[in-house]
């Protein structure tokens, strides 16, 4: 099979890239499961985004301090410069932001100094991959698989070729003339986490395997308000930082605020596990929102109201117990300012990149728009060189894949990342 492109995932950063590759390209679009179980489907909060050029500095500012510093700053104002231009796309697209009088609602979050973040609901991440999903389903030129995986790259002398693909009933190899990582994240390796179960760092897998360069995999990102649900292994409620940016707050055992809930996600996620410490038979603390009425909460939040209610909370009610769990990867497979990995013709977006625009600490809802950003650099990228790149067959001989096993990532991290975080590995 050959294909100019192949896409591995189906989020925002995979179906964007694919928008934004011109219409005369063949695309090979795969996902291991179905199209809808990615973290883009599961994104609550929103899309941040600049206000205009008198934010930028502040926008700025409010990254890098969040990520600690020590983020890639030509890839922070790459991002921002781009920001606004690609918020108005997905409007020409019809992603149905939340607006007053034609005027987009912007809302704030953690480590933000300003409103600017765009939404649609409590749902913004659903709402987007629903409407990015539905165009590139409807293009001629794009093929789109579901329960195929990627089980590794046909490569040779750093230079990528394509991918060996497995679904039900057959391992197959595709030739093609670049290949996109757009696997997510690696929450399901973690027994609480806030990511789809299916994500297990593929990308990341099979590129340890082949020594394509790794960035930052030591910042890993917990989120400070997850549902506390005990008896839930594996992927929990995530209860949207938008919730403190529209007033809520969080209180001790004793109903104490001890923490500003709007500072960025590590200190907040750090203060709670102090927090909790102090209280091991009762190992969660609570989000309040009880000062907001019923009526707004259903209003602004739907989503995050009825799935507390269906578990016997009513949010504006009840005091909401809560835990730190597995958010977000920092860190990921290295790429330039045009999602280019260390390998020739291969390229990776979205949470399995690392673009270095986060830092140490992701400011929140930078990773929709740092997926879109990221997406549209690499589809421009291959525009331009597409018609210089000519299929290569390769005969792929290897019966040993990058994913029999996902020891070497596991062990990789364990060795990488703080100790806090190795009670909630699965093994």
């Amino acid at each position: 099979m050959n294909y100019d492109v192949l896409i591995v995932g189906t989020g925002i950063a995979g179906l964007y890239t694919a928008l934004n590759l011109r219409d005369d390209i063949r695309i090979l679009m795969i996902t291991k499961n179905s199209f809808r179980d990615c973290n883009s489907y599961l994104a609550q909060g929103g899309i941040s985004t600049s206000l205009g050029l008198f934010d930028e500095e502040n926008y700025f500012n409010d990254t890098v301090k969040a990520g600690n510093y020590h983020n890639d700053t030509k890839a922070v104002k790459l991002l921002i410069k781009n920001s606004i231009e690609n918020i108005n796309t997905l409007i020409k697209l019809g992603v149905p932001f939340d607006k007053t009088k034609e005027k987009l609602n912007y809302t704030r979050e953690g480590g933000h100094s300003e409103f600017r973040i765009v939404h649609v609901k409590d749902e913004t991440g659903k709402s987007v991959t629903e409407t990015l999903l539905n165009i590139v389903s409807k293009k001629r030129n794009i093929t789109m698989l579901e329960n195929t995986a990627l089980i590794d790259l046909i490569c040779k002398d750093n230079t990528c070729y394509g991918g060996i693909l497995r679904d039900s009933h057959r391992t197959y190899k595709v030739n093609s003339k670049f290949t996109i990582l757009a696997t997510g994240g690696i929450g399901g390796i973690f027994n609480s986490t806030t990511n789809v179960e299916y994500l297990t760092g593929d990308g990341l897998n099979i590129s340890l395997k082949h020594n394509i360069e790794i960035k930052d995999m030591e910042y890993l990102q917990l989120h400070p308000t997850v549902l506390y649900e005990p008896d839930v292994k594996g992927k929990k409620l995530l209860l949207s930082e938008s919730l403190r940016g529209e007033g809520g707050i969080i209180v001790n055992q004793n109903k104490e605020v001890f923490i500003n809930p709007l500072l960025p996600r590590d200190i907040v996620s750090t203060s709670i596990l102090n927090e909790i410490s102090k209280t091991p038979t009762n190992p969660y603390v609570y989000l309040d929102m009880t000062k907001k009425s019923k009526e707004f909460l259903m209003y602004r939040f739907p989503f995050l109201y009825n799935e507390c209610l269906k578990r016997g909370y009513k949010m504006d009610k009840d005091l909401i117990p809560i835990a730190p769990a597995h958010h977000y990867c920092m860190g990921g497979i290295k790429v330039d300012l045009f999602s280019r990995t260390s390998m020739n013709n291969l390229y990776a977006v979205g949470e399995a990149s690392c673009t270095g625009v986060h830092g140490s600490n992701r400011l929140a809802s930078n990773s929709l728009l740092e997926a879109l950003v990221f997406a549209k650099q690499a589809s421009e990228n291959i525009n331009s060189k597409i018609n210089e790149i000519h299929y290569k067959d390769i005969i792929f001989e290897s019966e040993s894949y990058a994913l029999d096993s996902y020891d070497e990532l596991i062990n990789y991290l364990k060795r990488k990342v703080d100790n806090k975080y190795a009670k909630l590995f699965n093994c």
